[in-house]
């Protein structure tokens, strides 16, 4: 198994990197998709194919949009079967009245976070990381 479990260490290591642009959430009925169009992530469900892009390419193609948000990447390798890390973050910006939408890789997880208050979120993820010895 690859990566970090240990919650604590996950939180002590912790640190968060804003990526450059604004992305949305689209949906397209399968086999759809245009082949040009770079997405950041690619999901099929029963319903449709939803893909998460750039705002200004969704614009490009003409794709109807939902949740224009900002992408913040955890610099830290947890594992895909670690407990409670997405679960505590989401807990702290709940808190804090914001929605998230995580999605994890291999390697990282990455927050969409509402475009306006990545801010807020990358404060409350360092006060997360500083108050890493007090995990509930």
């Amino acid at each position: 198994m690859s990566g970090e479990i240990s919650l604590n260490k996950l939180l002590t290591t912790l640190s968060a990197q804003l990526v450059d642009g604004i992305y949305v959430f689209v949906t397209l009925p399968d086999n759809s998709v245009p082949e040009s169009l770079t997405a950041r992530m690619v999901f099929r469900e029963a319903e449709g194919t939803t893909l998460i892009v750039l705002k200004a390419e969704a614009e490009a193609f003409g794709l109807a949009y939902e949740f224009p948000c900002r992408m913040i990447t955890l610099n830290v390798h947890s594992s895909l079967e670690a407990v409670g890390f997405i679960a505590r973050i989401a807990t702290e910006l709940a808190r804090h009245e914001m929605g998230v939408d995580p999605v994890s890789g291999f390697f990282h997880d990455h927050l969409f976070v509402p475009d306006g208050r990545e801010q807020d979120a990358l404060r409350i993820l360092e006060e997360i990381a500083g108050n890493s010895g007090k995990v509930d």
